[in-house]
């Protein structure tokens, strides 16, 4: 054979064997990230009010994919370009540390997905196999994120930075900075070990969801095979939380877990992203009571954009669920938490999250009640539960 043939084949094998990994990670996002539209439309003093507002969004799994939040992207649902049109202040980074195989709302075992996209996406060998290796990768994608934004995006992790990002948002005409807090979706990354909680806040874990789509050594999940309570180690976890300023996330956790959790807490919490049974009756969704007991503990439900949340993709699907919670235990317990960029199909991005300000008003908010629903809510939990 040829030598230069030779070398040309083997060239053109080693190019066909990285197409994978090169296109592969685009292509599972925009399979599992959809904007479907909406015929909505935003009049003149929903835009006006929606630009003098502090949007918080409890939720978002930017960071499970490849691509950068500071470059503009087709894909997903959330990047820096759409959170500053979308006129977002605080912005939540969850990390998704583990997937289980046939992923339903139903019930799921604690097998792990994950493994073969982090390989796809030619992520360092610790994050392969290991959930909590994957949040630590998670938290310095975001960390650099933070450090090469040139001031656009800063990371939050006490009330004193929360309170400088708001002061300096008020000084600022124009582009202004946006607050990225990080989270974890699920205790699993813990690895059974309480210590590791310890890790997790050194990167700037500030929000924890105890459980996500199966049961973990921390709680039972509302979608896992047992759905049980807290286990003993879950509850030494929780007191740690509440102990460093770690927000208590119950979305996802079972009702055994949320009970036990409404009970014994005594920091204001949230469930960060989902819905009410009220307005949309999936498993994953609150009930009255659980409901009736984050708003006891003054904490807040950030409410989803999506239809297993408020069964239905439509802003005013969202604006009904957050009336839901307003008429049964006040304003102060509404908020929200798109879930944008969750392997979700949603009816608009956080570029328009504007839609969702007209659709409120069309629910009969007030004005006020709009700023609490839309971030006031979130930012007071923030100020109340984060380290000085």
């Amino acid at each position: 054979m040829d030598r230069r043939l030779k070398f040309g084949l083997i060239g053109a094998g080693i190019l066909i064997a990285t197409v994978p990994f090169v296109i592969g990670p685009g292509l599972v996002e925009r399979a599992q990230n959809k904007t479907i539209g909406t015929s909505a439309t935003v009049q003149a003093g929903a835009h006006a009010l929606h630009q003098t507002l502090q949007i918080a969004d409890m939720h978002g799994d930017t960071m499970l994919w490849k691509r950068s939040v500071l470059e503009s992207s087709a894909r997903g649902h959330i990047d820096l370009q759409r959170l500053q049109a979308g006129g977002v202040a605080v912005q939540v980074f969850s990390s998704v540390s583990q997937v289980p195989r046939g992923i339903n709302y139903q019930s799921n075992a604690a097998t792990d997905t994950l493994w073969s996209f982090s390989i796809l996406q030619l992520q360092p060998p610790s994050t392969w196999f290991s959930p909590l290796g994957r949040s630590l990768y998670h938290a310095g994608k975001l960390q650099a994120a933070v450090k090469e934004s040139d001031g656009k995006l800063v990371a939050i992790r006490t009330r004193g930075d929360l309170d400088s990002l708001l002061a300096a948002r008020e000084r600022t005409s124009g582009i202004r900075p946006i607050g990225a807090l990080f989270s974890v979706e699920g205790l699993q990354n813990l690895e059974g070990k309480i210590e590791n909680l310890d890790r997790l806040y050194d990167v700037g874990v500030r929000m924890a969801g105890l459980a996500h789509f199966f049961d973990n050594e921390v709680a039972g999940s509302m979608h896992g095979e047992r759905k049980g309570g807290l286990t003993p180690l879950g509850r030494a976890v929780v007191a740690q939380m509440e102990r460093r300023g770690i927000i208590i996330d119950i979305a996802h956790a079972s009702h055994a877990t949320v009970r036990e959790v409404l009970a014994s807490a005594t920091r204001p919490l949230v469930s960060s992203h989902g819905g009410v049974k009220g307005t949309c009756q999936e498993n994953r969704n609150l009930d009255d009571e659980e409901i009736r007991g984050v708003a006891r503990l003054h904490g807040v439900i950030g409410v989803g954009v999506w239809d297993a949340a408020v069964c239905g993709t439509e802003p005013k699907d969202t604006a009904r669920a957050m009336r839901y919670i307003r008429d049964l235990v006040g304003i102060e317990t509404v908020g929200l938490g798109t879930d944008f960029d969750g392997a979700i199909t949603a009816g608009y991005d956080t570029s328009r999250l504007e839609l969702l300000t007209q659709a409120l008003m069309d629910e009969g908010f007030s004005h006020d009640e709009i700023r609490l629903a839309l971030g006031g809510n979130s930012l007071r939990v923030l100020r109340a539960v984060l380290p000085k």
